[in-house]
């Protein structure tokens, strides 16, 4: 008889690389994985990270183990991936323990540890054309020999899953859907006199349509520019607020930008604490995502979890999160997408509604229960049930 003990604590080390370097998604997805795991009680946590440029982990995760090194990002990925190919152990530079979980979209090989890979998306394969020729060609040439690789894959949504498959053939066993979730200060209970301080800080207009996230095609932000310029004849006043840093291939967004006329009209905050975002969502009028693409979507489900009424695609894993808590349309009808935003602006009793659904369903998903759901896969690698 094989007798388990559920009881011993697990080392693991998780690679943060893309929270201490301050990547959007990623960075947070990371993030919150890193504090779901360190209040779970029988885990032993390291949190490795390339130490490269201004990287440094936030003040609730400096405090934990860590393993770094320092080195380019671009040499890195090469290395890790020649330690795949060639089976070369990098237990000792990964500080891996009992498992490693790798949320880079980079795996190495190692001679003892088992290894999780969360897949966050395959975008690289959708739209080809909206990644830099370096990122599309790595990712096309390492993306399968991970997850081949990997003893366990993680993905935040069914699309996901479905695309792994889809795509690369591999076995539906193989996969586990563990949604993310939105951090706990994201909530609708915000005192008057803190949102009174952001609005006052950021200088925001008293009505705004909010976009997070990342400036870069297929974000999808044109199409919404052309939607947002079409209601400006109804509503003067309206303004558009975009939180988020250039990401890549943005020109033709800027263009758009002065070609309609809309650089006054458009405010671009600059850097928003983390603490103050929770703010942004609740003071919006609505929250519009209109994305052509992604793994999961976080931002809508903060929205949500502030209780703002959210416009979002209707593409990928995005009604997923949103389901009926939000207006969904096609991404590529500019017109569907502004009548969408005309009638939460113009309906107050529909925003109202959209916003108590927005908070109910953003309360599904919790990083308390990723956790739960992790350390299991975790323990059922090392200790496999028999």
């Amino acid at each position: 008889m094989v007798i388990v003990h559920w009881s011993l604590k697990l080392r693991i080390t998780l690679d943060v690389s893309p929270t201490a370097q301050q990547h959007a998604g990623l960075g947070r997805y990371a993030g919150e994985v890193a504090r779901a795991l360190a209040h779970r009680g029988q885990l032993n946590l390291t949190l490795f990270y390339n130490k490269q440029g201004d990287a440094r982990l936030p003040d609730n995760l400096a405090r934990l183990p860590q393993k770094t090194v320092s080195v380019g990002n671009k040499p890195w990925r090469m290395a890790v991936l020649l330690s795949q190919m060639s089976r070369w152990p990098m237990d000792r530079a990964f500080a891996a323990g009992d498992v490693f979980h790798a949320t880079n979209h980079l795996l190495a090989h190692f001679k003892r540890a088992r290894t999780v890979f969360t897949l966050h998306d395959l975008i690289f394969l959708h739209y080809p054309e909206y990644h830099l020729p370096y990122n599309r060609w790595f990712l096309t040439f390492a993306m399968p020999r991970f997850l081949r690789a990997a003893d366990v894959i993680i993905t935040p949504s069914e699309c996901s899953r479905q695309d792994a498959i889809k795509f690369y053939g591999l076995p539906p066993q193989k996969i586990r859907v563990i949604y993310e979730a939105a951090a706990p200060h994201f909530r609708p209970d915000i005192p008057e006199t803190e949102l009174a301080r952001v609005r006052q800080t950021y200088n925001l207009p008293s009505q705004f349509i909010l976009h997070v996230g990342t400036i870069e095609p297929r974000k999808n932000l044109s199409r919404l520019l052309e939607a947002f310029h079409s209601l400006l004849a109804e509503q003067p006043e309206l303004r558009l607020v975009l939180i988020g840093k250039k990401g890549w291939l943005y020109e033709d967004f800027f263009a758009s930008l002065q070609n309609l006329g809309l650089t006054e009209r458009v405010i671009f905050p600059g850097f928003v604490a983390e603490a103050d975002l929770p703010a942004f969502y609740r003071l919006a009028s609505a929250f519009v995502y209109p994305s052509l693409y992604e793994g999961f979507g976080l931002p809508p489900l903060e929205a949500m979890a502030c209780g703002a009424p959210v416009v979002c695609s209707n593409a990928s894993s995005l009604p997923e999160v949103v389901g009926n808590a939000g207006l969904l349309v096609n991404p590529t009808d500019t017109a569907a997408l502004a009548q969408a935003l005309r009638r939460l602006l113009t309906d107050p009793r529909l925003r109202t509604e959209l916003g108590g659904r927005a908070v109910e369903r953003a309360g599904r998903f919790s990083w308390d229960k990723a956790g739960a759901e992790l350390e299991s896969v975790y323990r059922e690698l090392v200790h496999p049930a028999r």
